[in-house]
């Protein structure tokens, strides 16, 4: 059995495991519970109703926050010819082509997001093995591989967090930090849920929405209505 520190064990003293609390009601415990001495993250684990065996079940995409995610993204970008001024300028904190896939191939995965033009993809594919289990290799489906390199790096340094089933159906990604006021989670929060909604597939069957789980990155987990979270709108 694991050992908690008695701020864990007095945090989950707040919190009704047996009950499904409001959204508001959630985003309230979670920073209250938040007992570490840095600014924590706000999680989210969303378990849908959908079988990510199947292609037409997946889901997969991104989605601008509100208010972002606290945390300062650095961008690498894969680009060439007048496309590189156009990504130093959009405040891509790396630029290159060959010379970057080099630099990842000897080691370094120093960035938090990659973005690339189709016409380097042929090139970047290269580095798959080593991007792809990192969450790192640049994908149409979530707008990293775009000719738009101004709007896709603005989107990122804004908020932008993808979001992707794992192999049991399980959605997880960051809607704030603990410093974040409420109101403004809360609306991170729903941005996230509605567009999940959204993106809900057409063959995906019973309760889209089967439990959410809110919690911090050193704190306990908070039961989230699934039905009462559907029901907010932006």
């Amino acid at each position: 059995m694991p050992k908690f520190g008695k701020k864990y064990q007095e945090a989950i003293k707040l919190i009704d495991d047996a009950k499904l609390y409001e959204p508001e009601e959630a985003i309230e415990l979670a920073r209250k519970t938040a007992t570490a001495k840095f600014d924590e993250t706000v999680e989210v684990a969303i378990k849908l109703g959908v079988d990510p065996k199947h292609a037409d079940q997946q889901v997969r995409g991104a989605v601008v926050l509100p208010y972002g995610t606290g945390k300062t993204l650095r961008v690498l970008v894969f680009a060439k010819g007048a496309k590189v001024k156009e990504a130093e300028e959009a405040g891509a904190d790396f630029v290159g082509a060959e010379d970057m896939v080099e630099k990842i191939q000897g080691g370094w995965t120093d960035f938090d997001v990659a973005v690339a033009t189709p016409d380097m993809m042929g090139t970047v594919g290269r580095l798959g093995k080593i991007l792809g289990p990192k969450g790192l290799m640049p994908n149409p489906k979530v707008g990293t591989v775009t000719m738009d390199l101004v709007r896709a790096i603005n989107e990122i340094k804004a908020g932008k967090i993808e979001y992707r089933t794992d192999k049991a159906g399980n959605i997880h990604a960051p809607i704030g930090k603990v410093s974040f006021d409420s109101e403004k989670l809360l609306k991170n929060f729903s941005t996230l849920v509605n567009t999940l909604i959204k993106v809900k597939p057409a063959a995906a069957k019973g309760q889209y929405m089967r439990s959410i789980t809110l919690s911090t990155t050193m704190g306990p987990g908070i039961k989230v209505n699934p039905l009462r979270a559907s029901a907010k709108k932006d």
